[in-house]
Parts: C-alpha cells; structure tokens; sequence
C-alpha cells in the first residue's frame, strides 16, 4: 500500500471537518479514485470534490494522474470571481 498525507482547504476542510488525513492507497491509484475513497469516509465532500483543484507534492495535477508514493495531495474548492 502507499500512505500519503491529504490536506484539505476552505469548504473542503470544513466539510471534512479535519485539516489533513494519512490515507493508505493502491500502488496506481489516479486522483479521480483517491476522490472516490475520501467521498466514501467523509460524504459530505461528495459534491464539492467533482470539481476541486488538486495539487500533488504542490503542482496541480489532473483526475489522471497517478498518485506517487508518500505524496502531499491537496485539495482546493474551484475558484471563481472576476467581472463579466
């Protein structure tokens, strides 16, 4: 198995109702299946992790992406803003 640390931030963290959590995943396992996991043990994150931002070892990456060994994933709720 491969432990990596998860941080969540703003909306996320408050709907997880914890700042970060160690998680035990596959070897292989991609972004869009680390989001099923943590939807599974905290479900209040289910419609906000669609479409979060998510950063490994602090670069973003896409819901492709495999997750590495002993990474730091994080999450960010989607930004918007800005004039029309």
């Amino acid at each position: 198995m491969n432990k990596v640390s998860i941080l969540f931030f703003a909306t996320l963290r408050d709907q997880a109702g914890v700042k970060t959590s160690m998680m035990e995943i596959r070897p292989g396992e991609t972004i869009a299946e680390l989001k099923d996991d943590l939807v599974k043990e905290f479900p209040k994150l289910a419609g906000l992790m669609e479409h979060s931002l998510v950063s490994i070892n602090h670069e973003y990456h896409f819901d492709e992406s495999v997750i590495p060994e002993n990474a730091e994933v994080a999450f960010f709720p989607p930004v918007s803003g800005g004039n029309s």
